[in-house]
């Protein structure tokens, strides 16, 4: 009998990915595909931090539940109090889960909170030398592998049949028509403009606002409009890029939510940006992207598809001239593609 079938027809799936990050969520897609393929009657809970409850929504064909993470000693994303944890463990112990999978990391720490939720059997990843609660539903940590093959691994230990390894994003109806709302936006043509996101939640993964916008006026220079996107913090980053430009452009930092967001990127005909959530959005948009890692590995999260999406350090010496022509190699391949 298969891992699967001893779970039963319509088990309680419990999963504990409590990272604060859109791509942190996004890479984690693939594996919820196959999750999803391999149990579909199942009634699947993300345990994850606020982000995760609009997230979980727009992902409801994988996911049916949201709970919020409440914190636990030791990991340091969403904690609150020893109360808040224990009424939580209390909680979900209750509700009986069939399973609780740790794809939270390495499994240092989260392995003890993912075997605390109670649930028959626990699955995920473990640090050799470290705690392992079950060896047989347990994987060693594949260290050296990109964030979505991470879990994809995880996935085929337990047998559970992949789906493919690309990301996704479903746009609604709703996400267009909000993004025909904003005030600041002129017509906008598909392929036409060029989205730079200068911001980073991590300010270590920041490339320089001037270096944005000299990438910017080299994009006006090739006929683009250039968007400015970033959340409300990012405002005045993306105020200063604008600023530093020689030609205009349009800044929509804090005007849009994730889903229109997601619509006005779809329409972009290249995305430049740092190293973070909006460069994964764009390879689950299937949309063309120049991604600047300053302070994070390559190796872990870059996009897969190095034909569509190109990296460059920001610590090489040649960093401007690289993105330039990565950007211009694409954007050539993109008029192409439209005649």
């Amino acid at each position: 009998m298969n891992f699967s079938q001893q779970l039963g027809k319509s088990p309680r799936v419990a999963i504990a990915r409590c990272l604060p990050g859109l791509g942190d969520l996004l890479c984690a897609v693939p594996a919820f595909r196959a999750l999803r393929a391999a149990l579909p009657e199942a009634h699947i809970t993300l345990i994850g931090l606020p982000l995760a409850q609009n997230f979980v929504a727009r992902f409801n064909h994988y996911l049916d539940d949201w709970l919020e993470f409440p914190g636990y000693p030791g990991i340091p994303e969403g904690w609150r109090s020893p109360h808040h944890t224990k009424a939580f463990i209390n909680r979900v112990q209750a509700q009986a889960f069939d399973l609780a999978i740790q794809m939270h990391g390495s499994g240092i720490v989260s392995n003890f909170f993912t075997v605390l939720l109670g649930a028959k059997f626990n699955a995920g990843f473990f640090l050799p030398g470290q705690y392992c609660p079950d060896r047989e539903r347990f994987f060693p940590y594949p260290e050296k592998e990109p964030e979505v093959r991470r879990h994809l691994r995880l996935m085929e230990f337990l047998g559970l049949p992949l789906q493919g390894e690309q990301l996704e994003f479903l746009l609604f109806e709703s996400d267009w028509l909000e993004l025909q709302q904003i005030l600041e936006i002129p017509p906008l043509h598909s392929g036409r403009y060029v989205c730079l996101h200068p911001g980073a939640s991590v300010r270590g993964r920041r490339w320089s606002p001037l270096q944005f916008a000299r990438v910017g006026d080299a994009m006006a220079e090739q006929g683009f409009q250039v968007i400015l996107t970033g959340t409300a913090a990012e405002a005045e980053l993306t105020e200063t890029v604008v600023e530093a430009m020689s030609a205009p452009a349009i800044n929509l930092a804090e005007c849009t939510s994730l889903g229109a967001l997601a619509a006005l990127l779809k329409g972009a005909a290249l995305v430049v940006c740092n190293d973070t959530g909006v460069s994964h959005l764009a390879a689950a948009l299937e949309v063309k992207s120049v991604v600047i890692f300053s302070n994070s590995d390559p190796k872990r999260w870059a996009p897969l598809n190095r034909n569509r999406h190109r990296i460059v350090r920001a610590s090489d010496e040649n960093a401007l001239e690289a993105i330039l022509t990565h950007a211009t190699d694409l954007l050539q391949k993109e008029v192409a593609y439209a005649v």
